[in-house]
């Protein structure tokens, strides 16, 4: 295998990253993100490139004060057992540290992957009641998610949510 880096996007590496986000789709894993919402999300995007190619990405949202997602985190199944997601996540922290932040979510199936990160399951109310209901007014599908409502469980069935605090 190649080298590879990990940089911040661009915005002519949002096709690469809907290309790779279309098997996953396609296969119901992830839900899908139109080209415009990925265009307006790049500053939240790091790639990783191997010889002019993108084998992965993953993109950090701020959420609140101290708490972040990682989202859209992906790497090319020939890439998959060689750092490339680790990485990613590696860089997102920093990111994530370097905006003040304190917590960072995600949502994923990938439990054994973000628990050797120092993610750890978690259950409900995470967040005290006025911070609650002011993130219920985001109208972001991924804060829907880590508030857990009732009308996102269909999409994240099988979904473990999952959060780190950060030193």
């Amino acid at each position: 295998m190649s080298e590879y880096t990990v940089r911040a996007a661009r915005s002519a590496d949002i096709t690469g990253i809907h290309a790779l986000l279309k098997p996953l789709v396609d296969e119901r894993i992830l839900l899908g993100k139109d080209l415009a919402v990925l265009y307006g999300a790049v500053q939240e995007f790091v790639v990783a490139e191997a010889e002019g190619e993108l084998i992965g990405c993953g993109a950090l949202h701020v959420m609140w004060e101290d708490l972040g997602e990682v989202r859209t985190l992906l790497v090319r199944d020939d890439r998959l057992h060689h750092g490339v997601g680790r990485e990613i996540v590696t860089e997102l922290e920093r990111r994530a540290r370097e905006l003040g932040l304190s917590r960072l979510f995600c949502l994923t199936f990938e439990t054994e992957f973000f628990i050797r990160r120092g993610f750890s399951p978690i259950g409900e109310q995470i967040v005290d009641a006025d911070v609650y209901s002011q993130l219920l007014r985001s109208g972001d599908a991924g804060v829907e998610e880590f508030l857990d409502l009732a009308h996102v469980k269909p999409n994240t069935l099988g979904n473990t949510r999952m959060l780190k605090h950060l030193n």
